[in-house]
């Protein structure tokens, strides 16, 4: 393992491929793991054995506290220890107090700032969305005349197949109420069935079951919370580095090493090979044979089809026989 001094030495005065150099004096860091942004010796993941940082998700926007540790830096899969944070402010900061109680000021006052940061900017983009989703309305960039003429069009079409699905949704939930289906079909999906009872206990039609429906809700908040609470404060290992990182370098590998998928395929040009010289064959059986007359060379049946392993045009090869010498020695003896 190499000490961390010497990292630094071989990033900070030689290369280093995150590194973002400015025409100020600033240098900045495009590690995804740095918690700063800048590229010091002490914001640096890679230049330091003990680190951490916060990072959220960017499919769920759950934000997760990051730990790296000198004991696990032999284990590059399991380098980076992860911990959901609670989405309450407070409690995420204790969180972060009761994790990071014996690491260094710096580290703790970053990893602070990083939350405080990541969520001003998650309030923000919710509220942008709840304002768009009021008003209706969407920042569209400015596109090509032919580019927007295209989407006006795909726009008027969708609009007429929403029309006619809704139709057709009106109708069957129509047909379902009048009962013409029965009482319970089991073909029809269980989001439009509801819309038919809800729709049945509006007109006094039906009745709710209350006790069965209480019922239902109390099990559905209690598996919510179970799946909100079990994954609060877990603890999970990640690797250092990215899975599209990994999935790259298997097939380029598996590129190299010449894998199964290769041989397969030459095997099935093999097979395709053998069955076109094998229906070649039949067709020419079945063709009537001319009788051979004095003098003439006498063709005999399609030769074994040539294969090849690489694409490309088949090829049929013909064999001929001369057979002049013994038709003039059976004359002599006659």
């Amino acid at each position: 393992m190499a000490s961390d001094e010497i990292v630094w030495q071989v990033i900070n005065q030689q290369f280093c491929s995150y590194k973002l150099k400015t025409t100020k004096n600033k240098n900045f860091c495009r590690n995804e793991y740095n918690v700063t942004g800048l590229c010091n010796r002490q914001s640096c993941p890679l230049a330091n054995s003990r680190y951490a940082t916060i990072r959220s998700s960017p499919e769920t926007g759950v934000l997760y506290l990051y730990m790296k540790t000198v004991e696990r830096s032999h284990l590059p899969s399991k380098m980076w220890e992860r911990i959901k944070l609670s989405p309450n402010y407070s409690k995420a900061l204790e969180q972060i107090d009761s994790r990071l109680i014996f690491w260094p000021k710096f580290l703790i006052h970053k990893c602070k700032q990083r939350l405080t940061r990541l969520t001003q900017v998650a309030i923000r983009t919710s509220k942008i969305a709840r304002e768009e989703e009021r008003l209706g309305e969407k920042l569209v960039p400015k596109l090509a005349p032919k580019v927007r003429r295209r989407e006006e069009g795909r726009e008027r079409k969708a609009e007429a197949a929403a029309k006619v699905e809704r139709a057709i949704e009106r109708e069957l939930m129509e047909r379902l109420m009048s009962g013409a289906y029965g009482d319970r079909p089991l073909n029809v999906e269980e989001g439009i069935w509801k819309k038919v009872l809800k729709a049945m206990e509006r007109k006094g039609q039906g009745e709710r079951d209350v006790d069965l429906d209480e019922g239902i809700e109390e099990e559905e908040l209690e598996e919510e919370q179970e799946l909100e609470e079990g994954g609060l404060g877990g603890v999970e290992y990640v690797s250092d580095l990215e899975e599209s990182d990994e999935e790259e370098d298997l097939g380029d590998l598996e590129e190299w090493l010449g894998g199964e998928s290769g041989e397969e395929q030459t095997q099935s040009d093999d097979d395709d090979d053998d069955e076109d010289s094998e229906s070649g064959s039949d067709t020419d059986e079945e063709r009537p044979q001319k009788k051979p007359s004095t003098g003439d060379k006498r063709k005999r049946g399609a030769g074994p089809a040539l294969t090849r392993k690489t694409k490309g045009p088949k090829v049929e090869i013909e064999y001929e026989r001369e057979t002049e010498a013994p038709l003039k020695e059976a004359l002599l003896a006659s």
